[in-house]
């Protein structure tokens, strides 16, 4: 699978985790491809924690369920009864759940280029996520961030020092099936838009010409 493929391929999945193990050389593959992307003075302020254990994760999902129900309540009727049908997570389905954090002190204080943009660290270590989502991807393996939860309380649950930071909870496992579009799009909660509604050219609010719209209309995929 190439990249683009990957690209178009790769979902945020919650459901459809297969009872498949993953191996340790295919997840240290995947870490590999992580540990490979680009971070700000080469810092690599990450770290991941693989949870397998199902006590750990059913504390987890107790918490994604607190916050799922806050959202619920929050919501007007005819938006709860869609919300009802989509799954947000699927921790005690997926093979394995991954935490990964951002530790600001990697590596000392001086960190080249993170002084007029500090929020970079946190940046190499969403980078780091999409390497790992589409190394996964490209093994049939499928990846799903879960934000339903308290950051505060999962750190505490795994133990993490309060001195870093908690950026992702992922559930990662093998899939039972492949879908053409994301199950937010099936289950009619959003769709996704063109690229043309998001590029401006020279400044912002500057349309390109047409014929440059069109023609990233339909380029690659």
């Amino acid at each position: 699978m190439d990249v683009y493929e990957a690209i178009k391929k790769r979902r945020d999945v919650r459901s459809w985790f297969s009872d498949k193990h993953i191996d340790n050389n295919t997840l240290g593959r995947i870490l590999k491809a992580g540990n490979y992307a680009p971070s700000v003075g080469l810092s690599q302020p990450w770290n991941y924690i693989l949870i397998r254990d199902i006590e750990t994760r059913k504390k987890i999902k107790a918490v994604v369920e607190e916050k799922r129900m806050d959202f619920y309540n929050s919501l007007p009727d005819e938006k709860k009864i869609k919300f009802q049908n989509i799954k947000i997570e699927g921790i005690l389905e997926s093979d394995l759940n991954m935490a990964v954090t951002c530790d600001v002190s990697r590596k000392g204080p001086d960190i080249l280029g993170r002084a007029t943009m500090p929020e970079m660290s946190e940046y190499s270590v969403v980078l780091s996520i999409e390497n790992m989502w589409l190394a996964a991807r490209a093994e049939g393996i499928g990846m799903g961030w879960i934000s339903f939860i308290d950051p505060d309380m999962v750190k505490k649950i795994l133990g993490i020092p309060e001195s870093i930071k908690l950026v992702g909870y992922l559930a990662v496992g093998y899939l039972s099936e492949d879908h053409d579009i994301p199950e937010l799009e099936e289950k009619k909660w959003e769709k996704r838009l063109d690229v043309s509604n998001f590029v401006y050219m020279d400044k912002w609010g500057e349309k390109p010409d047409p014929e440059t719209i069109d023609k990233l209309k339909n380029s690659w995929i």
